[in-house]
């Protein structure tokens, strides 16, 4: 079966990431692109991707509206600003294509939680289905951490530890990145890859109270670049989450303990391959079990789009949808960053958590 699919956005990540992950799919076959602008949807179109383009300033019988009457088209995916992107989701559902949107799901928690019951409420699943975008999940290292993690037992402690310095470059100079419209900021928006990942590693450990300090340190990464929380999980258990792009710092990290080990995961450089073109990614997976220390090197498949696309695409086919790309796993992790981004306004206070799966 191949679906015809549509991107919708012409932004860097929809012309690096997911193109090539549709080209890669035996699954999909891309049938056009829509973007504001036709230069923008242009940037998409090369010889090899001969599709039709649709823009707001193509004309006549060129808008988005008119891509999803195209009954070749049976899904879409989104890849537009954060705050602009539920009322495009809304649309393509009640036209009956199929929906992967990228993270985070919404602008913030109010808006994630009225768009998820529309869609439970108004939407025949079976017809038309909504996944959420979240390539991190989809990472080999990430994977085999959290197999390992599900059988070191009771969880302890735990920490997330994100430092860096976003200085400019291609991905933050957009202008919805520069003057960003919706709460965080830069942390929202790189940020909720990490929150991911720590959730996935903790499996069924729910955070239940968050409680932070935040601050912007860098003039050009408003409202706010840096946060500093400490969490607690139903059961008990304690971590940390400092997540950074405003500090000369540079660490990098997931660790969690565990009653019969410990794990931690860390990025290695970028290597390039013999061809020089696309960068190895990898991160060093260490698990420690009293005197015994196994440390391992595991590749991932680039970004992990390639495989989320991959996965989305056998999901339509097989009729029945992977949870990780479910609007309830990415409601829960943009509620732990609105929750730190709401005890920093208020001095720390304890923020108790509702959405947790």
């Amino acid at each position: 079966m191949s679906i015809g699919v549509a991107i919708v956005g012409g932004g860097i990540f929809a012309r690096e990431e997911h193109l090539p992950a549709v080209e890669a799919s035996t699954n999909l076959t891309l049938k056009a692109v829509y973007s504001r602008s036709l230069k923008s949807a242009q940037s998409l179109a090369t010889d090899s991707t001969k599709v039709d383009l649709y823009s707001n300033d193509s004309g006549a019988g060129k808008s988005y509206e008119d891509l999803l009457k195209r009954e070749d088209v049976h899904a879409v995916i989104i890849v537009l600003p954060i705050n602009t992107q539920p009322s495009f989701i809304r649309a393509a559902l009640q036209a009956g294509k199929h929906v992967i949107s990228e993270k985070p799901v919404a602008g913030t928690i109010s808006e994630a939680e009225k768009l998820t019951q529309w869609y439970h409420s108004n939407i025949d699943s079976s017809k038309a289905t909504w996944a959420v975008a979240e390539n991190y999940r989809f990472l080999n290292s990430i994977t085999h951490g959290s197999e390992i993690a599900s059988g070191l037992g009771r969880l302890l402690n735990f920490g997330v530890k994100m430092q860096n310095l976003v200085q400019g470059g291609k991905y933050f100079e957009t202008e919805w990145r520069k003057v960003p419209e919706y709460q965080g900021g830069f942390v929202l928006d790189g940020g909720v890859h990490f929150i991911a990942v720590l959730r996935q590693i903790l499996g069924g450990e729910k955070i239940e109270y968050v409680s932070a300090f935040t601050r912007q340190n860098q003039d050009h990464l408003p409202p706010l670049d840096t946060v500093d929380a400490c969490v607690r999980t139903k059961n008990g258990a304690t971590g940390t989450i400092s997540i950074s792009f405003g500090t000369t710092l540079k660490d990098n990290g997931y660790t969690a303990a565990f009653e019969h080990g410990s794990l931690s995961l860390s990025s290695n450089k970028a290597t390039k391959t013999t061809t020089g073109k696309t960068p190895v990614r990898s991160m060093k997976v260490v698990v420690t079990k009293g005197d015994t220390v196994d440390e391992k090197d595991i590749e991932d498949e680039g970004s992990g789009v390639k495989p989320e696309i991959r996965t989305w695409a056998e999901s339509i086919v097989n009729g029945k949808q992977d949870p990780r790309q479910s609007p309830e796993q990415a409601l829960a992790d943009l509620e732990i960053l609105e929750a730190i981004f709401r005890s920093g306004e208020q001095n720390g206070a304890p923020q108790q958590l509702r959405f947790q799966i």
